[in-house]
């Protein structure tokens, strides 16, 4: 008797597997079959809602069905993405996110709602940009070198600021000061506007964030870049020396990019992750896209769901000992 019910649980459970994996493959091959929400975890007319938008319509020819944009910023960019990792494992819902909730919340957040890599699935790396590392107009350096020797002589003196604490603007700078053992006090502000203002008047020295917040101040003269934090020169502002040009031993390595992408709910099936990938390199790859997205100074990246897995671990792994360091906790 105990060996006919084996038998038989053993081919129900056959079927029951071969049921399933029928309807995970009709579904993926009727995806997507309503219109897919798109969150993106910065605000109407950032560059991550730009790149979104500009992808919009190529989304929607690519898959057959709209893809609707909804803005929030909250706390960082950690609601949306909390929001996300907490949907249904069907690709019907999308997250625009980065660096900050991804790479560094975990480490900066004691109760973050969710992890990054148990919770959400990689799709696409979008697009990524360096910081400019600029300086007061009345600050006598104008190399990365001589900012190190004036920080180092006089610890304590200058003031950097942050477009907010445990941002990329934050902790490019701590960097800097970890791998030259200088020193300027963190002064943060809550977004780029003040931190700039503040800069600009004299009231801090220094402030690191991404070039578009700085290039119309250099060019108007009221702040000096002097170093962009990628491994190449920004296209950009092509003029100006990568914080590795800068001939210090410790820094010839120096990285430190704003980087963002899709991610959605873990478990949803593979087929609905790679249909998702190949209609966001398919937009990404669009010249008017492109354009659209350089113009706004950011690099199209794209490429495999696993590339963008490999980022995320990568960098969280490098900023992890960088934020300890700096003390910065976010409640």
């Amino acid at each position: 008797m105990r060996t006919i019910q084996k038998y038989l649980f053993k081919k129900i459970g056959a079927g029951l597997i071969f049921a399933l994996s029928f309807l995970i493959s009709a579904q993926a091959q009727n995806f997507p079959s309503k219109p897919i929400r798109w969150v993106i975890v910065a605000p109407a007319g950032s560059s991550l809602d730009v790149i979104a938008r500009a992808m919009q319509d190529k989304l929607r020819d690519q898959l057959g069905q709209s893809v609707v944009i909804e803005n929030k910023p909250q706390a960082g960019g950690t609601v949306g993405t909390a929001e996300v990792a907490q949907s249904a494992p069907d690709g019907y819902t999308w997250v625009m996110s980065y660096n900050g909730p991804l790479a560094f919340g975990p480490h900066l957040y004691p109760k973050l709602p969710y992890q990054p890599l148990r919770d959400l699935q990689p799709v696409m790396i979008t697009t990524s940009q360096p910081n400019v590392i600029a300086v007061s107009a009345s600050l006598p350096v104008n190399t990365v070198s001589e900012l190190i020797k004036l920080l180092q002589s006089n610890p304590g003196k200058y003031n950097y600021a942050s477009v907010g604490n445990g941002s990329s603007s934050h902790l490019t700078m701590e960097y800097v000061k970890a791998l030259t053992q200088s020193f300027a006090v963190h002064i943060p502000f809550n977004g780029g506007p003040p931190a700039l203002l503040a800069t600009i008047s004299g009231e801090t020295q220094i402030l690191a964030t991404v070039p578009t917040v700085i290039q119309p101040q250099v060019k108007n003269s009221k702040l000096k870049a002097i170093a962009v934090t990628g491994l190449t020169r920004y296209a950009l502002m092509p003029d100006v020396p990568t914080v590795a040009e800068s001939g210090i031993a410790s820094l010839k390595n120096f990285e430190a990019i704003a980087w963002n992408g899709v991610l959605i709910k873990s478990g949803t099936p593979r087929a609905v992750v790679d249909k998702i990938n190949s209609a966001l390199n398919a937009a990404l790859s669009d010249p008017q896209v492109r354009e659209r997205i350089k113009s706004a100074g950011l690099d199209p990246v794209g490429g495999t769901p696993e590339q963008f897995t490999q980022l995320i671990q990568s960098e969280s792994a490098k900023w992890a000992p960088i934020i300890q360091r700096s003390g910065a906790r976010i409640d």
